[in-house]
């Protein structure tokens, strides 16, 4: 797993959109999505009809973009890794009450266990610029 550095931290921790890429076919698609970064991971809220999800079934790789762009000082980090499907079980609920906590379209509506799935995003590459 890749580590982060601290600056990089804080800067994913203070976004709450970013842009997840993922393909099909050769085909890419790229979509907004809500993040969590937690403990070196990166955790996206997807439903189980989108064509990102359908994505990393047949595909498990998905890159994703967070950034902050304002004139002459962009701030991104950019990230490839391995997707990992949570809907149930410890972890999906750990994620879910930090969804819940940060958004509140969570709380207005919420789901259960195999009812919506996160994508746990595992670094296997990443790069940085702009921050300080």
């Amino acid at each position: 797993m890749i580590e982060f550095t601290k600056v990089e931290e804080v800067f994913l921790q203070s976004i709450e959109e970013a842009r997840i890429a993922t393909s099909h076919a050769d085909i890419p698609h790229v979509k907004p999505v809500s993040f969590i970064y937690y403990d070196g991971i990166i955790f996206i809220a997807t439903d189980y009809q989108t064509r990102t999800f359908k994505n990393v079934k047949i595909n498990p790789k998905a890159s994703i973009t967070i950034d902050v762009y304002e004139y002459g000082k962009h701030k991104a980090v950019c990230i490839q890794g391995k997707v990992e499907i949570l809907e149930k079980e410890q972890e999906f609920i750990q994620i879910y009450k930090m969804f819940e906590k940060k958004f509140a379209w969570v709380r207005n509506e919420p789901w259960k266990e195999n009812e919506a799935p996160f994508l746990k995003i595992i670094a296997t590459n990443k790069t940085s610029w702009g921050l300080k």
